[in-house]
């Protein structure tokens, strides 16, 4: 009889151990969930924003419909973005767009006074920011779920139910990899 208690028991603690790691994989998903749903927010205040913007610069640049033009069609693309390699490479199209527009911006001093540009230019500098913190914390999601679908044993458990791996939120264009040169 004591085998059979023996068997029992080490059956429980197996149930308890896979109940345990179907929780925890199941927790890493809906933190990699909501991590994503945040940049999302974000991408979200990102695009209402620069229409705002567009139409603000557009009263004092009249002969840069092209510039326009672009930035229109970035944040459209990134708008009807699937997937995530395909809203990454987006979201850095509208991010040159944007860089673009400041930069025209530089060239006429009406308008980097103009009060309505000063808080876009600030609202969509802080959204950037805040879309940065939120690509963090979401690759710092996806690599803690990563782990747990190829470690063992969670991996047996992970391939039992389905979880695979994600994809990180990385930056498409190597150039905003490389180091800037500073000279003096």
């Amino acid at each position: 009889m004591s085998v059979l208690w023996i068997i029992i028991l080490i059956v429980v603690v197996l149930l308890f151990v896979v109940i345990a790691i179907f929780n925890r994989l199941v927790g890493l998903k809906n933190r990699t969930d909501e991590a994503w749903s945040d940049i999302d927010v974000q991408l979200k205040r990102r695009y209402d924003l620069i229409p705002n913007l567009v139409e603000t610069v557009k009263g004092y640049v009249k002969h840069e419909k092209e510039l326009f033009e672009k930035v229109t069609e970035a944040r459209s693309e990134a708008m009807k973005s699937k997937g995530l390699n395909e809203k990454a490479k987006a979201e850095n199209q509208i991010t040159e767009a944007l860089k673009s527009v400041f930069a025209v911006a530089e060239n006429y001093p009406n308008l980097k006074a103009n009060e309505n540009f000063i808080e876009l230019q600030r609202e969509i500098t802080d959204t950037e920011d805040k879309i940065q913190a939120s690509r963090r914390f979401y690759n710092a999601n996806v690599r803690d779920l990563n782990i747990a679908v190829e470690s063992f044993p969670s991996n047996v458990i992970a391939g039992m139910f389905g979880y695979r791996k994600r994809e990180l939120f990385e930056i498409e264009d190597i150039g905003e990899k490389k180091n800037i040169e500073v000279k003096f």
